[in-house]
Parts: C-alpha cells; structure tokens; sequence
C-alpha cells in the first residue's frame, strides 16, 4: 500500500503542494485530476523523489521512502513513469527494458515477462525506440517501468498526444496491470473520463490542495466538481 501523509512542497516562494494526503491499495488504480497547475506532475515527482518535500511523508507497505534517495526508492519497490515517454531512441527496445531493472539487479524482472504483457514490444525488440510509434514508446517507458518489478506504479499522463483509440489501449492495459500484478497504481491524467472509466479511486487536485477523494461514480456523478475541476 502507498500512503500520502500531509504531503507539502516548494517551490521558492511557490507552494506547489499543500498538506496533500490519500491512500492507494494494491491492485487498484487512484486517479489523480485537476486543471494545469494543480500540481498533480508536482505529486509524482514528490512521491518518487526527484524533489524534496517541504513537509509530510510517503510510505510504502510501511516503510517510509520520504527522502531517500531516488535510486533507494526504485530499490524499494516504486516506478515512476514521468510525462512525455522519455525513452532513450538511439537503444533499441531491449536496451531500454534492461535499463529498468538497473537498480534491481537479480530482481528485475526477466524481458521474456515483460514481453508477456506486451507482444508488440517482442515484435519490435531489436528496432531503436525511435522508430517507434507514440503508442509503442508509451508502452516501453511502461515496460521498463515494470522492469524494476515495482509494487507502485506513478503514470503521469500517459494518454497525452495519443489517438482515442490508442489512448483506450492504454487505459486497458493499466488497468491490466493493476489486476495482475497487484501493482497500487497512481494514474495523473488530463483525460479524466477515460482516468476514472478505470480507476477505483479518484482524487482532485487544485492549486496543490485535495478537494475530492471520491470512488469515480461520485466523482462523475457531482456536477459542480466536474465543471470546476474535471471539464466534462
């Protein structure tokens, strides 16, 4: 389980984040919305510590990983997938699977599991990732996320610059891994119809605050959130 606890951060003199708190079960999906600059990408970067809270804690199956080094955290069990599909173009779709498990070492997890969950990525496994297309590179960064077998999975809009149909596929196979993996997923997402068609849990961020830690249902069926918040 991954626990938030009054999670705050700064930026300068900027508050990015604001005594921030939720829970994510394993194998379930929380999907964290909000309008640009709510500090939803802020949370991530947080929780996986490429920056430094100001205050709060973040723990994972009782541990706490506030603080620890980034690399200590993947180490632990976190994976972050950060916004843009940052995959390195000039490796092919092998070499970048196995930089995910970097940090694992004998426990990351074998190329053959995750090409299980990811046929297209077998298909292309010798081809530099720039050939691939936006799809298949969200797949990989997905991929080599997994490849530290985490037992948290951060996805920061991973639907952003895909064809609806493409962004479907995605949702799916998010929702796929939850359930098969056990994985307690964080899901930040602009598309917050198709976040929370799969999500178990949904939170709203604004101007780095929770306003809303709702099951999807609720979330969906309140008109003043969606129209302040959600933009549906």
């Amino acid at each position: 389980m991954l626990v938030v606890e009054e999670l705050t951060t700064d930026y300068g003199a900027v508050r990015a984040l604001d005594n921030a708190s939720f829970q994510v079960q394993e194998g379930t999906i929380t999907a964290v919305l909000g309008a640009n600059g709510a500090g939803k990408t802020t949370l991530l970067r947080t929780i996986s510590g490429l920056v430094r809270p100001t205050c709060g804690k973040v723990h994972l199956d009782g541990e706490s990983i506030t603080r620890m080094p980034v690399e200590d955290i993947v180490r632990r069990g976190l994976a972050h997938v950060p916004e843009g599909r940052g995959v390195i173009g000039e490796l092919t779709v092998a070499e970048n699977l196995r930089l995910g498990g970097l940090f694992r070492h004998h426990e990351a997890m074998p190329l053959e599991e995750i090409y299980e969950l990811f046929p297209r990525l077998e298909e292309r496994r010798t081809q530099p990732a720039s050939r691939l297309s936006g799809g298949e590179r969200q797949m990989l960064s997905i991929g080599r996320a997994l490849a530290s077998r985490p037992r948290a999975l951060l996805l920061d809009e991973p639907s952003l610059g895909l064809a609806p149909l493409l962004v479907a596929q995605i949702m799916g196979l998010i929702r796929k891994l939850a359930d098969t993996l056990g994985l307690a997923v964080v899901l930040v997402e602009q598309n917050a119809r198709s976040a929370l068609s799969i999500a178990d849990r949904g939170v709203v961020l604004n101007l780095g605050h929770v306003v809303a830690d709702q099951a999807p249902a609720e979330l969906a069926a309140d008109e003043r959130l969606r129209r302040a918040y959600l933009g549906f």
